[in-house]
């Protein structure tokens, strides 16, 4: 049995002032750290763990050293009050966005894209014929690899490859107009 379980015991049995003195400095700093470590600020912290210790005088009489240590059965009544406090906070709202001027794009957006797409296009038709069938199937319909792999009749490495081997073409097709 541990000193704090023997001085918890002391506690519960005793009423043992000293005993209880032994336990607050020991566990009052720890106890302090993870509260502030849980979010609280140092003030409420204190708070929390003045709580805390409190608790552990008036319940010491419900503490059964065959179920758990001390540092145990502190620990859980810390635990408790940090979830209580948790749930008493009213929870923040988001902060309000900005609601942006225009949901249409501008001009200058639409053109950039359309030419972007035409040179994307334009790269695809100059990769081999089976690179740009399974990159059109992976990318533009949002077909799984094993599911293309099934109605080529091709093995899923093989499958892989293309993609692998056509993504890395039209990376280089496409690097001029990358930003």
């Amino acid at each position: 049995m541990s000193e704090m379980t023997r001085d918890l015991i002391a506690v519960r049995d005793g009423r043992d002032r000293e005993a209880f003195g032994r336990l607050y400095d020991y566990f009052a700093p720890r106890l302090k750290g993870i509260m502030i470590r849980s979010g609280l600020r140092d003030g409420s912290a204190e708070d929390a763990v003045q709580d805390v210790m409190l608790s552990v005088w008036h319940k010491a009489a419900q503490f059964d050293p065959h179920r758990a240590e001390a540092a145990g059965w502190i620990y859980g009544i810390a635990r408790n009050r940090r979830i209580d406090l948790a749930r008493r906070r009213p929870l923040s709202l988001p902060e309000e966005l900005p609601e942006p001027e225009s949901l249409e794009p501008d001009q200058a957006q639409v053109i950039a894209l359309q030419q972007e797409a035409r040179h994307l296009a334009e790269a695809l038709d100059r990769l081999a014929p089976e690179q740009a069938e399974v990159l059109r199937a992976a990318y533009f319909d949002d077909i799984s690899h094993s599911r293309i792999s099934d109605a080529k009749g091709l093995p899923l490495g093989t499958i892989k490859s293309r993609i692998r081997l056509g993504l890395e073409r039209l990376r280089h097709e496409l690097r001029d107009i990358a930003p």
